[in-house]
C-alpha cells in the first residue's frame, strides 16, 4: 500500500463529444456545459489535479480530448491526467505532446496488457495510470474489472488485474467502483482497502463521494487521491469548502 501524507484532490470531468456529462452509474448522462470552463473554475479554487475522460472513446476507437487539453493547458497549471480511447504508444504521445502528464488506459490494457508495459518504457511509469472499472460480482464474491464506460464484462479479478498491472509497469491504479459511481451514497471501502491493500503504488478512488466524510474515509482506506465528479460540478460543496473540512478532520491536504 502507497502511503500519503496529504490525500490529492481530483476533479473528474467526463467528456462526450465537446461537452462536460454526468451520469449515474456510468449510464444517463446530462450534459453540463464547457469541460475547459469547468477545469479553469477547479483550478482557481485550488483543486490538486484535472482528469479528462472521453467517455464515448473506445467505442468509436479514437480519443477526441485533444483540443480540449490544449486549451486547457493554456491557462491551467496542475497535472492533467487523459483518458478514453487511447490504444497505443502512439496515442498517449499525442496526447503528451497537447499537454497532458498523464495517460489512463482501461479497454486497451484488458485486451493487451503489453501496452502498459509500453507505454511505462517510453515514458516512465508514472505516466502510466491503469483505469480499473470495478463492479461487486453478484454473489458478493469480490469484483470484476469491466471496460467500454462499464458496459463489458472482462472477467478479470479486479484486485487482481489491478496486482498484474502494476507488476507491468503502471504507476497509478484509477479505482472506480460503478456500483457507487454518481449516487453520492459514499464509496465503496471495502474494495478501496482491497486495491490500496495489494498495490505498492498509489490508488484514485472515485465514486459515490458526498462530502469531505467519505474523502476522509478513502484516506483512511488507503487511497492516496479521490475524483471527484457530481459533489464539485453540482456545487455542493467547492473545493476550499472541501479542503477546510478535511483539515478540519486531521486529513493532510495541499495547499
Amino acid at each position: 500500500m502507497a502511503k500519503a501524507e496529504k490525500i490529492r484532490l481530483i476533479a473528474r470531468l467526463e467528456v462526450k463529444n465537446d461537452q462536460l456529462v454526468k451520469g449515474v452509474q456510468l449510464e444517463g448522462l446530462r450534459k453540463l456545459g464547457d469541460p475547459h470552463d469547468f477545469a479553469r473554475a477547479y483550478y482557481e479554487a485550488g483543486i490538486d489535479e484535472i482528469l479528462y475522460l472521453d467517455i464515448v472513446a473506445s467505442l468509436y476507437e479514437r480519443n477526441n480530448l485533444s483540443q480540449i487539453v490544449r486549451r486547457t493547458t493554456g491557462d491551467v497549471f496542475i497535472p492533467i491526467t487523459v483518458g478514453g480511447g487511447l490504444r497505443s504508444v502512439e496515442d498517449v504521445h499525442k496526447i503528451l505532446q497537447q499537454g497532458a502528464d498523464k495517460a489512463a488506459i482501461n479497454t486497451a490494457a484488458i485486451k493487451d496488457p503489453s501496452i502498459i508495459t509500453r507505454v511505462a518504457e517510453a515514458y516512465g511509469s508514472q505516466c502510466m495510470v491503469l483505469s480499473i472499472q470495478a463492479k461487486r460480482r453478484r454473489d458478493g464474491s469480490g469484483w470484476e474489472a469491466y471496460y467500454d464506460n462499464g458496459r463489458e464484462h472482462s472477467g478479470l479479478d479486479a484486485v487482481e488485474w489491478a496486482k498484474r498491472g502494476v507488476a507491468l509497469g503502471a504507476g497509478e491504479i484509477l479505482l472506480t467502483s460503478v456500483d457507487s459511481e454518481g449516487l453520492g451514497r459514499g464509496m465503496d471501502r471495502e474494495l478501496i482497502r482491497a486495491v490500496a491493500g495489494a498495490v505498492n503504488v498509489p490508488v484514485i478512488a472515485a465514486g459515490g463521494a458526498a462530502g469531505p466524510e467519505d474523502v476522509a474515509l478513502a484516506a483512511e482506506d488507503g487511497a492516496c487521491a479521490v475524483a471527484l465528479s457530481s459533489l464539485l460540478h453540482y456545487k455542493r460543496m467547492g473545493v476550499g469548502q472541501l479542503k477546510a473540512a478535511l483539515a478540519a478532520r486531521g486529513v493532510g491536504v495541499r495547499r
